[in-house]
């Protein structure tokens, strides 16, 4: 393998995504034969032993691409501080070392994609590549006309405004809704902000899609194996 940057190194080690191994660079937490490195610019190859915290890493030989379709009541990190139940626990039969590909909130479920691949993780993360997520959501009250386009619109959430979204209400019992969302950010929790901010909380949230991967009929808590096909639609962006 020719030298490359020591930061996806790290990411095609499965260890995070590239942004994250950074950090962990600068953090001071990362060591080349011995020597501890916070610089960007160092360049490693196979003939290096790498250390994160401590512990070698190795690049991984198969790279790994799956769809999980997430119960509410887990994180999406590879250990939690608190003891709370992680995604990586609904995996442990796959032998490889995978991340999460960006997050999905403890009380939102549906489909998470999880790869030991840092360049995957790069395309569907930068904010740049603007991959459209979409979720099912049930409301408590029912959006307006002038909700939707507020929406199409972008809406001021804490100290940012948000990219245009899609509202589509796709039925309604007077007091409740149930509504299709689709965003192209992934800012913490920023669904149920921007429904907060229409006045209309959030009872229920679940992601059906990221880009071409659908949820389909994954039961939840199962995962599968992308397809080629899902997994270039994304190099493609």
């Amino acid at each position: 393998m020719e030298e490359i940057r020591l930061q996806k190194y790290i990411a095609e080690c499965g260890v995070a995504s590239r942004r994250k191994s950074e950090e962990l660079i600068s953090q001071g937490r990362v060591r080349v034969n011995g020597e501890t490195v916070t610089q960007m610019g160092r360049k490693v190859s196979l003939n290096d032993v790498i250390e994160v915290d401590g512990k070698q890493v190795k690049m991984e030989e198969r790279k790994v691409y799956i769809a999980l379709n997430k119960p509410v009541g887990y994180i999406s990190s590879a250990r939690d501080q608190f003891g709370r139940k992680t995604v990586l626990d609904l995996v442990k039969d796959i032998k490889e070392r995978v991340f999460p590909v960006g997050r999905l909130d403890y009380d939102t479920s549906g489909l998470l994609l999880l790869s030991n691949d840092g360049d995957f993780t790069y395309k569907l993360t930068h904010p740049k590549h603007e991959i459209k997520k979409v979720y099912e959501a049930d409301l408590m009250g029912i959006p307006s006309k002038d909700d939707i386009i507020r929406f199409e619109q972008g809406l001021w959430i804490d100290d940012y405004l948000t990219s245009p979204a899609n509202l589509q209400l796709l039925e309604s019992n007077g007091k409740t809704s149930k509504v299709k969302i689709t965003i192209h950010e992934g800012k913490n929790r920023q669904v149920r902000k921007m429904c907060d901010k229409i006045g209309c909380p959030v009872i229920k949230l679940k992601r059906i899609s990221i880009g071409e991967v659908s949820l389909g009929k994954l039961n939840e808590g199962s995962w599968r194996s992308l397809t080629d096909s899902e997994i270039n639609s994304f190099f493609n962006y």
